[in-house]
């Protein structure tokens, strides 16, 4: 049978857990990509710093090394979109927002199939969204530049049915106001 799998986190918290900087950052970064929490962004931020990590291991090495391993890097970041062209310098320079920018559930409210970042989020998880034909329901799968142009989605959805609610609520409102208003007019005509 054999030992049981070690898992780990795929994240590392932050050094200092309540740096103002860092929550406020946090914070925006959660209302423009419509994100559930910090550990979202904690995963991004691990994911980039592989990269880096990479980048710099390479640039330590002498030139001959370092073209085998650095194309082979280079060419899974343009697969995946994160990086257009350039060399190693560039991956230094890269920030949480390229990683943010490849997730399905950005992807989905860039293309507009949702019209807020938490509607593509919740279209994800229930299943609405598929990729090449195949429905993929985990908002942080990051989306290759090839896949990008087959995202759709799986099963028909109207997408108006609820502003149709919001609106005949707000003009069931509207009507119910005005109605209000007159017996108070009939009370103080009554009164005085």
């Amino acid at each position: 049978m054999g030992d049981p799998r070690r898992l780990r986190n795929s994240f590392s918290k932050p050094k200092r857990l309540w740096d103002e900087d860092r929550i406020a950052r946090d914070t925006e970064l959660k209302k423009e990509y419509g994100l559930k929490n910090s550990s979202e962004i904690w995963k991004a931020d691990e994911e980039l710093r592989k990269y880096r990590r990479e980048a710099r291991r390479l640039l330590s090495l002498g030139e001959e090394e370092r073209v085998v391993d650095a194309k082979k890097i280079i060419s899974k970041l343009n697969k995946l979109g994160i990086m257009k062209k350039g060399d190693i310098d560039d991956i230094l320079s890269l920030s949480v927002k390229d990683i943010l920018e490849r997730r399905l559930q950005t992807i989905v409210y860039r293309k507009g199939l949702a019209k807020t970042p938490l509607q593509a989020r919740q279209l994800v998880t229930h299943g609405f969204i598929a990729v090449k034909g195949k429905r993929i329901n985990i908002p942080s799968y990051l989306v290759s530049a090839e896949e990008e142009n087959y995202i759709s989605y799986a099963k028909p959805i109207d997408l108006s049915a609820g502003e149709m609610k919001a609106e005949s609520k707000q003009a069931g409102e509207a009507k119910a106001e005005p109605a209000k208003a007159e017996p108070a007019k009939k009370e103080e005509a009554q009164g005085g």
